[in-house]
């Protein structure tokens, strides 16, 4: 148990450096003086990963456009964790209101939410997600929006089965018998115990988020040009594999070590909260 102890911390260590590192690129590499993602140069299409600075300083090489691969992976990152965060963070509003409801009121409350959890459970995100993309048009406010929609559910499921024991403890029957209200008792004593548990949700749900927004972007159905979005660089790169792969790899490597660094870091986060585990 120690050496699965220390595995999983140094994991943990990992995946945190790894998201900080991400979000430090995100926020400040647009700032280190790089050519404009969306600048186009013909002439220096499909320049290979390079460190000469007579033809321009390309280290992750240019696309079919001429556009920094560098530049176009740096800002896409700041595209990516934007939607990702935010559609977790609605989603988990959401959920985590259903879910607290839902276990606090109990009976036909109860029933009906977690019958339209059970529905939603039963269609396939990526098809969910497909479905509503298609039905309402491509942009980033309709992606946000239908990521948060595939994410709430998860967390209406965990919650409401946290708030299902923490409301049968002791203090929460005082508060009742002193006479507080169901909201201040839901905000203010089972919310704070249930946090922890949405909080190792969020990070699954943050991996999760981004896979499929880069599924739906190389699809067409996600961010649209000139934004760079991993997902649509690798749809961009995948007819140039074999005479200019550096397109769709350095792409196609964030995603890998974005949603891998958001896993180590879950799977750290529920071990270290979770009592069970010594």
């Amino acid at each position: 148990m120690r050496v699965s102890s220390k595995f999983g911390s140094i994991a943990g260590i990992i995946g945190v450096s790894l998201i900080v590192l991400l979000i430090a690129v995100a926020l400040f590499g647009p700032l280190l003086g790089l050519a404009s993602p969306t600048a186009n140069n013909l002439m220096a299409r499909l320049a290979p990963p390079s460190f000469n600075t007579t033809k321009g300083l390309h280290l992750f090489g240019t696309d079919q456009l001429g556009r920094d691969v560098l530049s176009r992976t740096i800002h896409g990152a700041r595209v990516t964790l934007t939607i990702g965060a935010t559609a977790v963070l609605l989603g988990g509003a959401i959920g985590i209101v259903i879910g607290l409801v839902a276990g606090y009121y109990g009976r036909w409350v109860d029933a009906v939410l977690m019958r339209i959890v059970d529905v939603q459970l039963s269609i396939p995100l990526s098809l969910l997600a497909l479905l509503v993309v298609g039905t309402i048009g491509p942009s980033l406010q309709n992606l946000i929006f239908v990521l948060a929609l595939t994410s709430w559910v998860q967390y209406a499921r965990v919650v409401r089965g946290q708030v299902l024991v923490v409301r049968e403890r002791e203090y929460i029957q005082s508060a009742h018998a002193i006479g507080l209200g169901d909201v201040r008792i839901i905000f203010q004593h089972i919310l704070p115990n249930v946090l922890s548990a949405a909080l190792v949700i969020a990070t699954i749900e943050l991996a999760r988020v981004i896979i499929l927004e880069a599924a739906l972007s190389f699809l067409g159905l996600g961010v649209q040009p000139p934004s760079p979005s991993w997902g649509r660089m690798l749809a961009e790169g995948r007819s140039y594999m074999s005479s200019a792969p550096w397109i769709a790899i350095f792409p196609g490597a964030a995603i890998f070590i974005t949603a891998l660094s958001v896993n180590l870091t879950g799977d750290w986060l529920r071990d270290l909260l979770d009592p069970k585990v010594t």
